[in-house]
């Protein structure tokens, strides 16, 4: 599977970032304009960089095009979608099957709410894609999914629909399930939920979820 890692520029810990790309051995990743600074923070080199440069510091940009084999994407700033909408859509186009965006979240919630969005194009497209943080893992489907104990990234499993409704869902393996329930907004019923069997399924009928896995940071502390 064609794996890449979009880098922007929302809030990374690079411990765990630094982790998480040293567990696959081959993939592709492309830097979206501030998400550069990490990169350099850790002397990683991208295969692509994108964006329109208005947020990353001109040492920072001096230092990759210092560096050989990297193909630039320079954007105009007045342009209707966003660094991070750019470099989904070109990982697409050079054939990722799935993609997982670092640096996707953060204090601005426009931009987080916006990257939520965004996940909207995997399943237009057929095409896997996660936002990732040290704390989260964010996903949509449409279909829903199976999740296993022993590979889930948090304690809890929060759903929200993204649509009006979704129907006819069936939660089985989880602390709190669910059978034939009409999951509608402007509720908080699917938040905060735990597996609790070797795996979990999450089934149902028209409508898209978005599936979050989290922990906090004593969790986390807890893990490691």
């Amino acid at each position: 599977m064609k794996h890449f890692f979009i880098i922007a520029g929302g809030k990374i810990e690079d411990a765990f970032a630094i982790e998480v790309l040293k567990g696959f051995a081959e993939k592709t990743v492309i830097a979206a304009d501030s998400g550069m600074e990490f990169l350099r923070r850790n002397e990683i080199v991208p295969q692509v960089i994108i964006g329109d440069f208005d947020s990353v510091s001109k040492e920072t940009l001096e230092w990759f095009q210092k560096k050989e084999g990297i193909v630039w994407h320079r954007l105009n700033p007045q342009k209707d979608d966003t660094d991070t909408e750019f470099a989904l859509r070109l990982a697409i186009s050079m054939g990722a099957e799935c993609i997982t965006v670092l640096g996707g979240t953060g204090s601005r919630l426009d931009h987080v709410l916006g990257n939520i969005e965004l996940l909207g194009i995997g399943l237009e497209l057929g095409v896997e894609i996660e936002l990732l943080d040290a704390n989260n893992r964010i996903r949509m489907t449409d279909h829903g999914m199976v999740l296993k104990k022993e590979e889930q990234f948090g304690k809890y499993v929060s759903l929200i629909p993204y649509t009006a409704q979704v129907e006819h869902l069936y939660l089985a393996g989880f602390k709190y399930p669910l059978a034939d329930y009409c999951l509608k907004g402007f509720c908080s019923i699917g938040v905060s939920n735990e597996i609790t069997e070797e795996q979990a399924e999450i089934t149902f009928e028209n409508g898209i979820l978005i599936v979050i896995e989290s922990r906090d940071d004593a969790a986390m502390a807890d893990e490691s």
